[in-house]
């Protein structure tokens, strides 16, 4: 709460109807430069999730997105109270929570999809899946800063 007025939450922020479609477009976009960056058994698994069906990323992006924010919202509310730094400095620093954070929603969406053959990819590349998300965090903060910026938060 900032001077009596209560702050929207991430997901009341990012899931606006003209900000939501801009927000998975990036994050899709996020996800596709980190799996360049990875090496085959990674790219595979990857392209054979694409392959299942070409919306599969957006879709399951789109399908997590409040979830994801929903566990970023407590280390956003930790970091509004004291802004010593940028919000993503602040996630950054604390890498290793928020990964399995984020982690914890795709564990649970893994453990319920009916596409078994992406399951079974998810699982097998759970154990490194935490290193990547926390290469992944700074550009994640940074993308979700941006759009926070943009409506004046």
């Amino acid at each position: 709460m900032v001077r009596g007025i209560a702050m929207p939450t991430l997901v009341e922020s990012l899931s606006k109807e003209d900000v939501r479609p801009v927000v998975i477009t990036d994050t899709v976009g996020l996800i596709d430069t980190v799996v360049k960056q990875k090496g085959f058994v990674i790219k595979s698994a990857y392209a054979m999730i694409k392959g299942i069906k070409k919306s599969f990323v957006p879709d399951t992006v789109d399908a997590l997105l409040d979830d994801w924010l929903g566990k970023l919202q407590p280390h956003y509310d930790k970091w509004a109270v004291q802004k010593t730094t940028t919000f993503s400095d602040y996630v950054i620093s604390r890498s290793d929570e928020v990964a399995e954070d984020l982690l914890s929603v795709t564990d649970a969406r893994a453990e319920k999809t009916s596409h078994t053959t992406a399951k079974k990819m998810y699982m097998r590349m759970r154990d490194g899946a935490k290193k990547n998300v926390i290469e992944a965090i700074p550009d994640l903060s940074k993308m979700i800063s941006k759009h926070l910026a943009a409506q004046g938060l």
